[in-house]
């Protein structure tokens, strides 16, 4: 049985583009549902939620722009991207009853709102779940960095990094099974020894603010909640750390 409270009260859920093309698909309608039930949860406990997605399940800008396209276009290409899996969320989550609103880094008044940070941290005041696509609006930069970003802007008390991997280790468990898992870092800690949690401009923002980053396995059923309550799940990066 659940005891207390949870840790945060306003956290961002970071996606990767992979979460949403599970079991080796461009596009999974029933992982798509699985994140959304995961989203819920959290939104159970009287969390106010924020969501930025990834779209490399469909496209990256970098790999893209390796295959011979302009660098920004291709950066754009990754962005639209993101709209697609956000849309797919944002149906998912209201099948479920929640209400949310979809802001968008890049204008697309027909589908989306365009980012006004006042008007998402009204929407989270209001108990709706703010999704947000097409990263910063700007090419170059990552969805990581989107999220440190759009974390910082609405004064989230934490990024919720969703990945395959129950944590971050000293080296790689699928290459060696004996790596240990870290509990808790510190940003410092974290930086000298090249972890590689985020992207650098994300990560230096995060340890700039001290903004907490929890790393953990977004695959096993009911991982998003038992962060949020504290558990021992995933790894602790800044804050109470």
């Amino acid at each position: 049985m659940e005891e207390g409270k949870p840790r945060w009260r306003r956290v961002l859920l970071k996606l990767s583009g992979e979460a949403f093309g599970a079991s080796g698909q461009t596009f999974d309608v029933e992982a798509v549902r699985r994140i959304a039930h995961e989203v819920k949860s959290a939104h159970d406990l009287g969390v106010e939620v924020a969501v930025v997605v990834g779209g490399g399940n469909i496209v990256r800008g970098a790999m893209v722009s390796a295959a011979g396209i302009e660098r920004s276009t291709a950066d754009h290409m990754g962005m639209l991207a993101t709209i697609v899996n956000a849309l797919a969320l944002q149906d998912a989550l209201e099948k479920l009853g929640l209400e949310t609103r979809l802001q968008s880094g890049i204008t697309m008044q027909a589908v989306a709102e365009p980012f006004i940070r006042r008007r998402a941290i009204r929407h989270l005041e209001k108990g709706r779940v703010v999704i947000f696509g097409a990263g910063t609006g700007n090419p170059y930069f990552t969805t990581d960095t989107a999220a440190a970003l759009r974390a910082l802007e609405i004064r989230a008390e934490a990024i919720l990094k969703a990945t395959n991997i129950d944590g971050i280790y000293e080296r790689d468990p699928r290459l060696d099974p004996t790596a240990r898992r870290f509990r808790t870092l510190s940003h410092e800690e974290a930086f000298n020894r090249r972890l590689k949690i985020m992207d650098l401009t994300a990560f230096s923002l995060g340890m700039q603010y001290d903004l907490p980053i929890v790393v953990f396995d977004l695959s096993a059923p009911g991982n998003v909640r038992r962060v949020l309550m504290g558990e021992d799940i995933g790894t602790v990066v800044g804050g109470q750390a």
